[in-house]
């Protein structure tokens, strides 16, 4: 069974990182690919970034290009968004999924499934 689970948010002054953990379970994650997802409160599911299963291709949001960086450690079968440079508008639910198949758009989370729980995220002073 396909299992995700994401941790390392928590609360951070504006200007400030976090590193977030996407850790798999039930497969080997380095033959899939893998989306991060943010959702605010009263806002749409938003696709932050994703990384190919080969490492080969990754995307980035308009909003968060230049501060996040997504990135896999195969042997610990993790995958990881280090966010830099954090905004108050960052602030968010941030997921971790798979999606259904090669072809989707890291844009619609609706391409994805197997989502984890997810991890709060909060930038305030």
């Amino acid at each position: 069974q396909v299992q995700l689970a994401e941790s390392g948010g928590g609360l951070v002054q504006p200007g400030g990182s976090l590193r977030l953990s996407c850790a798999a379970s039930g497969f080997t994650l380095d033959r899939y690919h893998i989306g991060w997802f943010r959702q605010a409160p009263g806002k749409e599911r938003e696709g932050v970034s994703c990384i190919g299963s080969s490492d080969a291709s990754s995307y980035y949001a308009d909003s968060v290009k230049g501060r996040f960086t997504i990135s896999r450690d195969n042997a610990k079968n993790t995958v990881y968004l280090q966010m830099n440079s954090l905004k108050p508008e960052d602030t968010a639910v941030y997921y971790c999924a798979t999606p259904f198949g090669s072809d989707y758009d890291c844009r619609f989370s609706n391409d994805f499934g197997s989502w984890g729980q997810g991890t709060q995220v909060t930038v305030s002073s």
